[in-house]
């Protein structure tokens, strides 16, 4: 008498995650190489690979940070403008103490480019997420 007994396979499930409000959106697929991380804005979207991905991550947080360590120094009416040239990224964050937007533009060395820009609040908002989704992926 022959006996089967069921198999089971342990399979990796890494779920999609995707976060979006007015003016922004942020989706993360792992099973769409090589591009698996998609940033939109208002009318616009865009494609990136985990690398580009990473580094516009730490582009943007870069920004932010430095604009939390001046914003105490603003008047309310004064502006800034912060930007930071970090190959293959280029990105400004432009605004108030209080609101800000964020233009990016990427110059990848195959040729592909891409530029997007979140208004605030949309701006803010995208910046968290980029922020919490980066330090989960470490």
């Amino acid at each position: 008498m022959s006996r089967t007994s069921p198999t089971c396979c342990l399979v990796e499930v890494v779920a999609l995650i995707q976060q979006e409000g007015p003016g922004w959106r942020l989706v993360r697929d792992p099973d769409r190489s090589p591009f698996s991380v998609l940033v939109g804005g208002l009318d616009w979207a865009f494609e990136l690979t985990d690398e580009e991905w990473t580094s516009l991550a730490d582009v943007l947080t870069s920004l932010v940070d430095q604009h939390r360590a001046l914003a105490d120094q603003l008047m309310e009416e004064e502006s800034i403008e912060l930007e930071l040239d970090r190959a293959p990224w280029w990105g400004c964050l432009d605004g108030t103490r209080e609101a800000w937007s964020l233009t990016v533009v990427l110059s990848a060395p195959m040729g592909r480019s891409v530029e997007g820009c979140w208004r605030p609040p949309a701006a803010q908002a995208m910046a968290a997420a980029m922020r919490t989704l980066r330090e989960t992926a470490r």
